[in-house]
């Protein structure tokens, strides 16, 4: 249960049951993220335009895979969740993504893979701790400036999100409870999945 009540349909008016209704529209259900953010729905707003901007010319796998380092470095159940989901539904078989959870170097990902991955949790562990080794493996791997960039971004965008949830105890949404047991456990990395 988040540490702040958050929007209901019954409280919602105005911007805020707009967010409630297109996210329920978008999705089927209302996230337990969005009945945080309708507290400030030009805040939502604002994340979702950088997202869409973020990920307007990025390729789909390799966001969910920064994506997902980031947010198991930060220990976010909820982003862990989401992307491993998203990376089991369209682009890996779910006992890898369990797999790279786990430990991405033994998952059989290929260089560029766990490159970006790398990349990612050094921005979140310390951005400052990043060097021109770093990057200039990427390089070496086939990535431009501007794909470089992309993971970094995907990663500081992560701890925005993440960071928010999880200091007000926003939980994971009760659907994430439907995926395979063992997959849901390796994905659920701090915070617990809502019940019902």
């Amino acid at each position: 249960m988040a540490f702040i009540d958050t929007v209901t349909e019954e409280s919602a008016s105005g911007k805020a049951a707009e967010v409630l209704e297109a996210d329920r529209a978008r999705l089927g259900y209302v996230p337990n993220y969005t009945r945080l953010f309708a507290h400030r729905p030009a805040v939502y707003a604002a994340w979702r335009q950088l997202v869409a901007a973020i990920t307007e010319n990025v390729d789909d796998r390799r966001y969910e895979l920064a994506t997902i380092a980031a947010a198991r470095r930060l220990r976010s159940s909820y982003c862990t969740l989401a992307h491993g989901k998203v990376l089991a539904d369209r682009f890996l078989e779910p006992t890898v993504v369990r797999d790279l959870v786990v430990d991405r170097h033994a998952a059989g990902l290929d260089e560029v893979d766990l490159a970006i991955m790398d990349l990612a949790e050094k921005v979140v562990d310390d951005a400052t701790s990043v060097i021109p080794a770093d990057v200039d493996k990427l390089r070496g791997l086939g990535l431009s400036d501007v794909e470089i960039l992309d993971v970094v971004l995907a990663a500081a965008a992560r701890c925005f999100f993440s960071k928010t949830l999880d200091a007000l105890c926003v939980e994971a949404d009760a659907v994430y409870g439907e995926l395979e047991p063992s997959l849901r456990e390796t994905l659920t990395v701090g915070r617990p999945i809502a019940v019902g």
